[in-house]
């Protein structure tokens, strides 16, 4: 997805791996389950990356790591960011937390409809490929 800016947009889907299990994830999101790891957003980013495998969404990455497919592939540090969750209130509690972690809030958004309004519209869905933890 890309924002009205046409910069490529950054989206984060704090929902359990359990649920995205059950549901699948929006194509192009990455998972950063907020409830069972609350300092996702504070870590630094090679604690993120050793932490979730892959580099943490929005901070400036070396160009070689950019140049490979994935989540938020052609992304920086100034890309939009968008957490969704199942019906936006763990959302906007991640946006919440995003500026605390010291991301800027002119970045960062939510998807308020969240999971149930792109399943309701019909949303492509991507598989989980993650585990249950």
């Amino acid at each position: 997805p890309t924002s009205p800016s046409s910069k490529p947009l950054i989206l984060i889907d704090v929902r359990e791996p359990a649920e995205l299990n059950a549901t699948g994830i929006i194509p192009t999101a990455v998972s950063v389950p907020l409830a069972s790891q609350p300092d996702a957003l504070f870590l630094t980013p090679d604690e993120f990356e050793t932490r979730f495998g892959y580099p943490k969404p929005g901070v400036e990455q070396p160009a070689a790591e950019q140049a490979g497919a994935g989540a938020g592939a052609g992304a920086d540090s100034s890309s939009p960011i968008v957490f969704y969750c199942k019906a936006g209130v763990r959302a906007r509690a991640a946006a919440q937390l995003a500026v605390q972690a010291g991301y800027d809030a002119k970045r960062i958004g939510v998807y308020d409809g969240s999971w149930l309004d792109w399943a309701d519209r019909g949303g492509k869905v991507e598989r989980w490929e993650g585990g249950d933890d």
